[in-house]
């Protein structure tokens, strides 16, 4: 089978991974690897996740019902590392929703005639109109992080966005738009062997790209870029939500429990919804702990 970019993922994995990486992609085969200091020793039972994702889905289905009957408009934004389970959320988030009222927006590059106009334009256009519910796969935070990495933007760029995203945030959520900025943080073992698993299976090779090959050798770029641009962009108005998406099970039940419970939608069930896991979830402070 031919393999994205020549097997370039399989390439670093063998030649370029720090030894502590490949031991713990050895040792865990199949299974998602928990960072040393994720603090559950192993993943969530399917059972149990299963039981608690049947009743969030029903939750979600009457805060869908709720938004179309009162004109509610929100919007999603999940940033996180490559491979943090970005997708697999926002797709158990719209599992049972209906499409016309909750969609994906996930931008390619900016063209020749978007890089000419004000940064947030693009995004601004896909905003929720009343009964609507929007999911950012990847937002204008790309010009915090990945474009800031890559070089792809000029220091005065970033700054100038620094400088204009609160306010712009603090104008959505003046409008009346329910704004929740989700970031998904993976550690590099598992980060990898995500990459590992997508590499080798023809339905997912879609999802790998030049940038994730390059990224793996930038962790700590990305690391820096991170840490800054959360700092530098959380606020009472618009907070970070930070989820530790080791384990994809927990974090994708603490993220749409997360929106859930900031939401005072009709018949809610507070016991189905349950509470906030917060040893996986809470603000930029434990992104990377």
């Amino acid at each position: 089978m031919d393999l994205p970019f020549d097997g370039a993922i399989s390439a670093f994995h063998a030649d370029e991974a720090p030894k502590a990486i490949r031991e713990a992609i050895h040792r865990a085969d199949k299974d998602d690897i928990l960072d040393p200091g994720f603090p559950y020793d192993e993943e969530m039972k399917s059972k149990t996740y299963d039981k608690d994702m049947d009743k969030l889905q029903i939750e979600l289905v009457k805060m869908q019902a709720w938004a179309r009957e009162t004109g509610a408009r929100i919007a999603m934004v999940f940033e996180g590392r490559d491979a943090a389970g970005k997708g697999g959320t926002i797709k158990r988030f719209r599992m049972n929703l209906n499409p016309r009222g909750a969609r994906v927006v996930a931008l390619p590059k900016p063209s020749d005639t978007e890089q000419t106009q004000w940064y947030f334009q693009r995004y601004v256009d896909h905003l929720p109109a009343g009964g609507e519910i929007v999911f950012y796969d990847r937002s204008w935070y790309n010009r915090g992080v990945v474009e800031h990495v890559f070089g792809f933007c000029t220091h005065h760029q970033r700054e100038h966005f620094f400088a204009q995203v609160t306010d712009f945030e603090r104008m959505l959520v003046d409008e009346g738009i329910h704004l929740f900025k989700i970031w998904l943080n993976v550690g590099r073992a598992e980060q990898l062997r995500r990459f590992l698993a997508r590499e080798q299976d023809p339905l997912k090779q879609w999802k790998l790209s030049r940038i994730d090959v390059e990224g793996l050798r930038k962790w700590d770029a990305y690391s820096a870029a991170i840490r800054e641009t959360l700092e530098r962009s959380h606020s009472a108005v618009a907070p970070w939500t930070v989820i530790r998406s080791d384990d994809k099970k927990r974090a994708r039940l603490a993220a749409i429990r997360h929106v859930l419970n900031h939401l005072d939608y009709a018949r809610k069930d507070d016991k189905s919804v349950g509470q906030a896991d917060t040893k996986i979830l809470g603000g930029p402070d434990i992104w990377d702990a």
